[in-house]
């Protein structure tokens, strides 16, 4: 597997968890990517949204655009699943033992 792959497998499943940590399960895009970049991934705002569109078509997060200026994503059920490596999504990484 490529470099680039493995980082977009970690990226998709940080979003997910630090979704799965946000009050109300719910974030938006621009608080998603402030949130990402101590955690190793110093990506664009559109990068957020193109994985957030992604992991919406995998039916782990629902994104509602308000107003075409922000998108906020709701971490779904099996999203939470995902999260805590329950279940496995090709695409998403799956998370190591015990890591938090």
């Amino acid at each position: 597997m490529r470099f680039s792959e493995l980082v977009k497998e970690d990226r998709r499943l940080v979003i997910l968890r630090v979704l799965e940590k946000a009050p109300g399960g719910r974030a938006n895009h621009i608080v998603l990517a402030a949130a990402l970049r101590p955690l190793g991934h110093d990506v664009s705002l559109e990068r957020v949204q193109e994985d957030l569109e992604w992991l919406a078509s995998q039916r782990l997060v629902r994104v509602d655009d308000l107003e075409s200026m922000v998108t906020v994503a709701t971490i779904l059920p099996h999203g939470i699943d995902v999260a805590n490596g329950r279940e496995r999504v090709h695409g998403v990484k799956v998370p190591l033992p015990g890591m938090e």
